[in-house]
């Protein structure tokens, strides 16, 4: 039988695409991105990127403490206070904090204008927060410190890894907090390792303050609260 002639040719004639209009003032000139060409696409790079050396370390540090075994004298330093008590913290540390050079040379010319006068010079110290890490380990060894507060990212760590045990020994509350550019910020310093204050003046937020921070660190309640209550 022969095939049928001339039907599947005319359906497909008929069925013709219609040529697309293209306006021949815009040629279409796709980019060459070989060597001379055309600038690549703008990439994300952070996998290929040299980190400073500083962050290296950071990130190789943070995984060695979440492979290592942490004795629990380093492991302490990652128990923070918490936020809300750590405000408030701060807040009574800024009303204590050492004349900065204005206020002291004012306090000077004060002293030198009274003397000149004749009056009596006012000899008592003002309260105010201590620093610098032999200065508290002093305060701490006389039992002078009523608080001590000591920052959680000290490097290296040997040098206020054995604090905590000497305020428990003396029966000192201490607490740790972020960090030591938020401590240098309470006594005019880049940074602060470690605070300590020896009075108060205002007891009523302080009460709550020293039963959270022995309560947290588990220094005796009893002692903690009475010492700075009978010593404001």
């Amino acid at each position: 039988m022969a095939p049928k002639k001339g039907v599947k040719a005319s359906v497909a004639a008929s069925k013709k695409k219609p040529e697309k209009i293209t306006n021949p003032l815009f040629e279409k000139r796709p980019k060459q991105f070989g060597i001379g060409g055309a600038l690549p696409p703008k990439r994300d790079l952070t996998r290929f990127v040299k980190w400073p050396k500083t962050v290296q370390i950071q990130r190789k540090k943070r995984i060695l403490k979440q492979r290592l075994k942490v004795p629990p004298a380093l492991n302490q330093f990652t128990k923070t206070l918490d936020k809300n008590l750590a405000t408030s913290l701060f807040k009574i540390l800024l009303k204590y904090r050492p004349e900065d050079k204005a206020e002291k040379k004012e306090r000077l010319l004060k002293r030198a204008q009274a003397e000149a006068d004749g009056k009596p010079v006012e000899a008592k110290k003002p309260i105010v927060v201590k620093y610098g890490l032999n200065h508290v380990t002093y305060l701490i060894e006389q039992n002078k410190a009523q608080l001590v507060v000591i920052a959680h990212d000290v490097d290296p760590i040997e040098l206020v890894v054995w604090l905590p045990a000497l305020c428990r020994k003396m029966e000192i509350p201490y607490c740790i907090v972020k960090g030591k550019a938020r401590l240098g910020t309470v006594v005019f310093c880049l940074i602060s390792l470690i605070l300590t204050l020896l009075s108060f003046l205002d007891n009523t937020h302080i009460h709550s303050i020293f039963y959270s921070v022995s309560v947290s660190t588990g220094c005796p309640q009893e002692n903690c609260i009475c010492f700075v209550l009978d010593n404001c």
